[in-house]
């Protein structure tokens, strides 16, 4: 515990320390993040902040120590996504090449023996061998995730809020499951994080950029792929998917909204999660805060479906899926309420 608490605290400070001097260097390198219609803030911002979240986490992870080859993979696999992120941040490249540089960041992590071998049948006990087919879902479990935080990553402090809670749950899921490895790792994650919303919560002073935003999504996929091949009969890939509700949801309803307005999937647009808040009259910090509230609330129901029998997990996740649902309707999520496509 005592190295656990080191390691958090280390990450933490580290955080603290590098962010504002990732500032500098976007100044430096002329890395901006230019206002237009599609974006919320004004002013033009630097957007290396995610080089603070890398710094804090790789000094949690040396503090923590442990470097079995799957560990490995998650330090390797992280410091590739994280360097594609940069790059795009400073030379804006295609997204089939930032999709590309995804892809060989999950290859690499499956080079280290981390991929999906079982599947478990949500609320049981059993089982089952994917053998092959490991591989092509790890990618796009991993690829997935990666765009899924990197598409809510459109308000001050939201995608590190929301990954923040989400790691915490993750953490929690993982220790009541005997996964002290995964739980130590979610709460260096966190560390990390929190000393980058010092700078980056409304009004923030920075923002994370890809290199941040890829960063985050690739490490929370990681933790939940470790949490599966650790503890197949106690972590489903249904936990991490309701801890990751948010980013989740909103990427799946930006693709189902774009193919039915006849857009381009991988086209920007407004109609996200946040910017539906914002259209009814919350503030730009309220909108976060209520969209913390939400991330708080699924793992909340994540943790219930680890603890409680298999009758009870059923009953909460239908009704968590419903209230989903409902909301995303009433929201215009998929596009009714209004046309917010540009």
């Amino acid at each position: 515990m005592l190295r656990v608490l080191a390691a958090f605290l280390v990450a933490l400070a580290v955080t603290l320390l590098v962010t504002p001097q990732t500032k500098k260097l976007a100044i430096k390198l002329g890395v901006y993040d230019e206002p237009d219609a599609r974006k919320v803030h004004k002013g033009m911002m630097t957007r290396l902040g995610g080089l603070g979240i890398y710094a804090g986490f790789l000094a949690g992870f040396l503090v923590y120590g442990d470097f079995s080859r799957p560990m490995l993979g998650l330090l390797v696999g992280s410091s590739f996504v994280t360097a594609v992120g940069f790059y795009d941040d400073i030379r804006n490249i295609s997204p089939k090449l930032k999709l590309l540089g995804q892809i060989v960041a999950a290859v690499i992590l499956m080079v280290f023996g981390v991929h999906l071998e079982y599947l478990t049948i949500p609320f049981t006990e059993s089982i089952i061998d994917i053998g092959i087919l490991g591989y092509p879902l790890s990618v796009l479990w991993v690829v997935g995730i990666c765009n899924a935080v990197n598409l809510i990553d459109g308000l001050d402090g939201l995608a590190s809020g929301v990954s923040a809670i989400a790691a915490l749950s993750m953490g929690i899921v993982a220790y009541v499951s005997s996964l002290s490895m995964v739980a130590a790792l979610c709460l260096v994650l966190v560390g990390s994080i929190l000393g980058f919303l010092k700078w980056n919560f409304h009004p923030a002073k920075l923002f994370m950029g890809d290199c941040g935003s890829l960063l985050l999504g690739f490490v929370l996929a990681v933790f939940s792929l470790l949490g599966l091949s650790e503890g197949a009969t106690l972590i489903a890939l249904f936990v991490p998917i309701i801890i990751l509700g948010i980013p989740v949801l909103d990427t799946l309803f930006a693709i189902i909204r774009r193919r039915r307005q006849h857009k381009p999937v991988f086209q920007a647009d407004k109609g996200h999660f946040h910017h539906q808040l914002l259209d009814l009259g919350l503030s730009h910090k309220d909108t976060v805060l209520f969209i913390y509230a939400i991330t708080l609330l699924f793992g909340t129901v994540a943790v219930l479906i680890t603890l409680l029998p298999s009758f009870y997990s059923i009953i909460v996740s239908v009704l968590a899926l419903i209230l989903i649902f409902a909301g995303s309707l009433k929201l215009g999520i998929f596009g009714e309420r209004r046309n917010t496509e540009e």
